[in-house]
């Protein structure tokens, strides 16, 4: 008797926000050839949420009419906010039948986030010799949800122990301080000589140009996490996690689950 077939590796869907600007689609897109070039072989494809094509109902659509029977869906956002836990759990239930869908973790927080945001910084001119005596501004696009901001002062306070002289969060909206305020704040901190901005955003769009304006008066502004090979190398990790765990396996099921690397997805009802 010949053994089972190996089934076919799910298909990634990485599932951005979307812009108006454009910027933000291309960013995204340069980022999936990145995954697809650190495992080939791996088909991985991109939805948005709003503004960009294509929607994540339609890629889903255009997915089961070719036949995929598999498909783990990864947010790419970096906090478990509104989107996380609403929006894309929503537009998942709309997968066709046949076809099962399980959803990944966001992205943050993780070290090889970290080391891409100093690794951006490096790029913008900060001296690594001057690492002790620079404080940084953790600037993220903000959130109404109080479980996102706390993420994000706990990242800062993570960072700083990888040797900042000090780190500081900020946000562009929906939250205290502004970028402005951190730069300026940072700049009472004894033993800082230098202040950088950091911005804990993954592409170009209204709220990282806030940022860069609230970053005028700091001495160095990384650029955006964008498409370096870390995050590329973390939407893996998320990727690999969610395939470990066992979901049900009927076609139509859409797995609840939540975790290290999981999306919560709860039952519909």
């Amino acid at each position: 008797m010949r053994p089972p077939l190996n089934p076919a590796p799910p298909v990634l869907l990485v599932i951005a926000h979307g812009s108006r600007d454009p910027r933000h689609a291309a960013t995204v897109r340069a980022l999936v050839r990145r995954v697809r070039a650190l495992r080939p072989g791996q088909r991985v494809e991109a939805a948005f949420l709003d503004f960009n094509a294509p929607s994540v109902p339609r890629a889903l659509e255009s997915l089961a009419g070719q036949g995929v029977r598999d498909v783990v869906a990864l947010p790419l956002l970096l906090t478990r906010a509104f989107h996380a836990k609403a929006d894309i759990p929503a537009a998942l239930r709309e997968a066709p039948a046949g076809l099962r869908v399980r959803g990944a973790g966001v992205l943050g927080p993780s070290p090889l986030l970290l080391a891409a945001l100093e690794q951006r910084l490096y790029e913008a001119g900060l001296d690594p010799a001057d690492k002790a005596v620079t404080g940084v501004v953790l600037a993220s696009a903000g959130s109404t949800d109080p479980e996102a901001i706390a993420v994000i002062a706990d990242i800062a306070r993570e960072w700083r122990r990888t040797g900042w002289c000090a780190v500081r969060p900020a946000f562009a909206s929906a939250g205290l301080p502004p970028t402005e305020g951190a730069v300026q704040a940072l700049r009472h901190v004894p033993g800082v000589r230098r202040v950088a901005v950091a911005p804990y955003v993954l592409a170009p769009g209204f709220l990282p140009d806030r940022i860069a304006r609230g970053a005028a008066g700091a001495d160095v502004l990384g650029g955006v996490l964008g498409d370096s090979p870390l995050v590329a190398r973390v939407l893996l990790e998320r990727f690999d996690a969610c395939r470990r765990f066992p979901a049900d396996r009927r076609p139509g099921h859409l797995a609840a689950a939540s975790g290290p690397g999981l999306l919560d997805l709860p039952a519909a009802g």
